[in-house]
């Protein structure tokens, strides 16, 4: 699909509380509503053991199954202006039942920008502390998996053999696996 000129006006053809989809030119998308993004968090827990990170997994609509995901959630959805770092400290604590001491804020990037133009904010968060059962709220049925670095392939592999979708901010995770061959 060639690229529209830019000038040719955006067209709203769709809006929800949440997405939007629009057309310029001849070219679809969905879009974020009301400039709503997400932060994602990259939570290692580190002990005598080793290095851990924390994985959720929840039934996603558009699946039609779970999928297994780094804990995340929308940034601004409840109260304009919310800057991204406060979102994710509250999603670790109401998905994974975590809280972090220590924050890292490794910058944007966009999910799949053919079709979609809604960003995320990756962060890193450490020194994890246990503060409740997490699980989410209103019904998310969050499963929380605190999965060793060293066995993180072998995890995501199990879990696709299940039928989980994974989604591909995991693919991160398996990287190191990915350059060696």
């Amino acid at each position: 699909m060639s690229r529209p000129a830019p000038d040719a006006p955006i067209e709203t053809r769709w809006e929800g509380r949440f997405i939007t989809v629009r057309q310029q030119g001849t070219w679809e998308y969905v879009s974020r509503s009301h400039g709503i993004h997400a932060a994602v968090i990259l939570a290692i827990d580190a002990d005598e053991s080793g290095r851990h990170v924390l994985l959720v997994e929840q039934y996603r609509v558009p699946l039609g199954r779970p999928c297994l995901e780094l804990p995340a959630g929308l940034v601004g959805d409840e109260s304009a202006g919310e800057a991204p770092e406060t979102a994710a400290e509250r999603e670790l604590e109401e998905e994974t039942g975590y809280r972090a001491a220590h924050w890292r804020t490794v910058g944007e990037f966009f999910s799949s920008p053919g079709m979609v133009s809604e960003s995320f904010t990756l962060l890193v968060a450490t020194g994890l502390t246990k503060v409740g059962p997490g699980g989410g709220v209103g019904g998310e049925d969050i499963i929380v998996h605190r999965v060793p670095l060293t066995g993180i392939a072998d995890f995501v592999a199990t879990k696709r053999a299940e039928g989980c979708g994974i989604d591909v901010r995991v693919a991160m995770l398996l990287a190191g696996g990915l350059l060696e061959e």
